[in-house]
């Protein structure tokens, strides 16, 4: 199997935090981000951009990474939050949160995607694919994954109607058919209008 090839830093002799999010799509659930910094011998053959590793992979490098980070930290963004903020302001709130809450405080942030606003003074990076460049963003891309798919499935236990566990909330023809049978739930995002849902349920958002 090819090994991914990350980068370890982008400068280096710096302690640069890694972020990423997981859950911009679904259309119900938290967004989770989260901040890694990474040591600079960090290395795992299994590490790369969440969506290209298996269930699998992720649990196991999970607790890996928690272990190994110099500082780690992921935040949840509610549904309601992110109606009122939209989904990329929710992103981006929650990698500002977790990089607030990292133990230790970094000196340059790596952020997955090409949007992010200045906060705290802290020098940043955007990179696109950044979740396949740099490790300490694949790390945070693990553990946003890992942790949203960990809620979600908690979740589905008091929803069942939706198939969270299987869907983890994304507009699969199982989720859409459920909401068009049981409506919406505390847990959807209201401001998420997928067209196989449209107008039937706008009376009971």
């Amino acid at each position: 199997m090819h090994e991914p090839q990350l980068l370890p830093f982008l400068e280096a002799g710096r302690l640069e935090a890694g972020c990423d999010e997981a859950g911009r799509g679904p259309l119900a659930g938290p967004v989770y981000a989260a901040a890694v910094i990474l040591p600079a011998d960090f290395h795992h053959p299994l590490l790369d951009d969440s969506k290209k590793m298996t269930e699998k992979q992720r649990d196991l490098l999970r607790p890996i990474i928690e272990q190994e980070a110099v500082a780690w930290a992921v935040e949840a963004v509610q549904a309601e939050e992110i109606d009122r903020l939209n989904i990329l302001g929710a992103s981006l709130e929650g990698m500002r949160r977790a990089v607030r809450r990292l133990a230790v405080k970094p000196d340059f942030l790596l952020i997955d995607g090409n949007r992010f606003r200045p906060f705290d003074g802290y020098p940043y990076q955007t990179v696109v694919h950044g979740d396949a460049t740099y490790a300490s963003i694949a790390a945070a891309s693990v553990l946003a994954k890992t942790w949203r798919d960990e809620r979600m499935r908690e979740l589905a236990k008091l929803y069942p109607q939706y198939g969270w566990e299987h869907n983890m909330g994304y507009p699969t023809p199982e989720h859409i058919a459920a909401i068009k049978a049981h409506g919406y739930c505390p847990e959807h995002r209201k401001s998420f209008h997928p067209k196989e849902l449209e107008p039937t349920l706008f009376d009971q958002i």
